[in-house]
Formats: C-alpha cells, structure tokens, sequence
C-alpha cells in the first residue's frame, strides 16, 4: 500500500507537466492552423473579423494562383541552393574546428575558443550595417554569396560539436592514432560516423535558420530573380494591400521542407541536445 502510495505520489508532478506541455504544444500550433485555415479562403472571407479558424467551403484558388506565379518557385530554387551552400560550407568548416578544438593540442587554444564563444554575446543584426558596407566593397552584394559566407561558420554549432567530440573516448582515436591513422582519418573514419546525432541536429536547425531568415536577403538582395522565399512572400500584394490569402498559402508549401526535415531527423535531433551537455 505504501509503495502505492508513493508511486502514485510521483505520478502526480508528471501527469501535471504532461498535461501542461500538452497544453503549450497546443497554443503554439494556433498559429500553424491559422495559416492554413486563410490560405483556403477566399479574399472575401479574408476581410471578416473577427478571424475564423472555420472554413466553409475550401478554396485552393489560392494555391492555383501561388503555383501559377512566375517567380514563386524562383525564389522557392534560389532558398534551396542558398541553404544547401551554408549546410555544405558549414558542415566542412565547423567539424574541422569543432575537431581541432576537442581533440588537438595547439598554442592558445583556450583562448581563441573562449574568444569564438564571447562572440555569440553580439547580436548579428547590430552588424548589419557594417557587413552591407563590406559585401558592397567586396562586390558581394546583390548575389547569393552575401548570405552564404557569412552563415558559413556558427560558434554556437562549434560549440555542440566540440562537446558532441569530446564525449567520444578519447582511447578510440588515440588507437586509431598508433595503428598508422592522421588525425584526417580519424576525423571522418571515426569521428564523423560516431557524430551522427550532432550532425543532423547541426543540419536541422541550419536549415530552419537558413530557411527562415529574413533580414539577410531582405537587406542584401535588390535583384527580385535572385530573392530568397521568405521576402519573395511579402510581394504577394493587391492595391488594397497585403494579400494575406496568398502570402498564407505560398507560407504554407515553403514550410513543407521543414515539417518533412524534421519529422525524419527528429530521432537524431533528441539524441544530438541530450549528448551533447558541457564537458571540458
């Protein structure tokens, strides 16, 4: 009887948080059942107030006229390129640092790590003005590279991956090391392999970020050909304004990428956060 009581005891808090998490997931959905419930209606229902989740009769005009737009998967083509170039130049660039920093023995190296790690205290839109003053003496302005580049290393990945690294006994690579391998071998026969959780979760949340950023190609791409999917959005509008309908179902294909990223990652993504507490 006591054991029950005890047991029931601990399964009280966790009913509890259950059905408070249960409770959060369910406000932060609203907004996703909101895009897709404007992006069946038509412009006139648009203008009722107050907003509805209730559809009435589905209406795909809206998606006829978003698959029908001449640049809609343009921009679509220029995000995908744009996050595949950050995912391939940050996958090289991070995991050598994160590497070097976890298992290699070089002068200062606590120090520029902690110098790299301070970095993340200064928000990147407070440099803005600076990096467009750079990218248009550099010619990069107006082109992809404005964006790639500077995505193209994150001291906030080097920092997952460097613990992700030194979770890995150090008796496997140091074996690896006496049977003849480079430290280049052991970073991609061993290393990389053992690092799977990390990587994806490194790749899912540069892609979402990517992805979903606004201010970069917003500031930095003038070209209408060249623009990015999220400020290509904000186009859609009429003489009376913004056309929400539209902009909610051109919204509602550009998130189809993530939902489907996440879905099959979501695994390794869990396992990347969980493993990769401070160490060292």
């Amino acid at each position: 009887m006591e054991g029950a009581k005890k047991m029931g005891t601990l399964l009280k808090p966790k009913l509890m948080m259950t059905y408070v998490m249960l409770l959060l997931g369910i406000v932060m959905i609203i907004p996703f059942l909101f895009m897709i419930s404007f992006a069946l209606k038509t412009p006139l229902e648009m203008t009722q107030h107050p907003a509805s989740l209730l559809i009435s009769h589905p209406f795909m005009g809206n998606f006829e006229t978003i698959f029908k737009h001449k640049t809609y998967f343009i921009w679509y083509f220029n995000s995908i390129k744009v996050v595949l170039g950050v995912l391939v130049l940050r996958g090289l660039l991070v995991t050598m640092a994160a590497y070097a920093f976890a298992r290699l023995e070089f002068r200062f190296k606590n120090v520029i790590f902690m110098i790299l790690i301070a970095k993340m205290m200064i928000p990147s839109d407070t440099t803005i003005v600076a990096r467009f003053l750079l990218y248009k003496y550099l010619h990069l302005n107006n082109t992809h590279w404005a964006i790639i580049l500077p995505a193209a290393f994150d001291v906030f990945f080097l920092f997952l991956l460097r613990q992700f690294f030194i979770s890995i006994p150090k008796e496997i690579s140091e074996a690896a090391i006496v049977d003849g391998c480079s430290h280049y071998k052991v970073y991609y026969r061993i290393i990389l392999p053992l690092a799977k959780p990390a990587l994806v979760t490194m790749v899912l949340f540069t892609f979402l970020w990517t992805w979903n950023d606004f201010a970069s190609p917003f500031v930095f791409i003038t070209d209408m050909k060249k623009q990015l999917l999220t400020v290509g959005l904000s186009y859609f509008q009429t003489e009376a304004g913004a056309d929400y309908a539209l902009q909610m179902a051109g919204a509602a294909v550009a998130v189809l990428p993530t939902i489907v990223l996440f879905i099959f990652a979501q695994k390794y993504f869990v396992q990347g956060v969980t493993m990769s507490g401070v160490k060292g």
